[in-house]
């Protein structure tokens, strides 16, 4: 029988919890070109919420990036956090990277490589905070 310190038992505790918390994100994510045609733009989360968009943070992407890439961003950008790397989170999304850099939030220095990027976890929180429903964590 497993002790209770089991890296296994601790393992499943943490993706049980990880589950639980990406409740919140996003199932769907509509291109910011959809949303800014919807009178009330919304989506539903993994838990089956309602996903509210703000429209004014939605405006402000939309002036900042260009129309072709508008028409292929898909929101909320998602960042992904993972126990194995405590300080980073990966984008796995092409055009979230490419607007992230037109909006300069991450440097067009970085590459993205191999399906995905890498950015700081405490940059992932202030996107967040910068633009609130636009950008979500989700825990792997």
């Amino acid at each position: 029988m497993p002790g209770m310190y089991d890296d296994r038992v601790l393992q499943r505790w943490l993706r049980l919890e990880a589950n639980r918390m990406n409740d919140g994100v996003v199932a769907e994510r509509p291109t910011l070109a959809a949303l800014l045609e919807m009178e009330r733009p919304v989506s539903r989360t993994r838990g089956g919420d309602e996903y509210r968009y703000d429209p004014v943070v939605l405006r402000s992407i939309d002036e900042r990036v260009p129309a072709s890439l508008a028409r292929r961003l898909r929101l909320p950008i998602i960042c992904f956090a993972s126990i194995d790397v405590p300080d980073s989170c990966s984008i796995t999304d092409r055009y979230a990277f490419e607007a992230l850099q037109a909006l300069g939030e991450i440097s067009t220095m970085r590459e993205f490589a191999d399906g995905r990027a890498w950015i700081g976890r405490a940059i992932a929180y202030g996107l967040v905070a910068k633009y609130p429903t636009a950008v979500q964590v989700a825990f792997t």
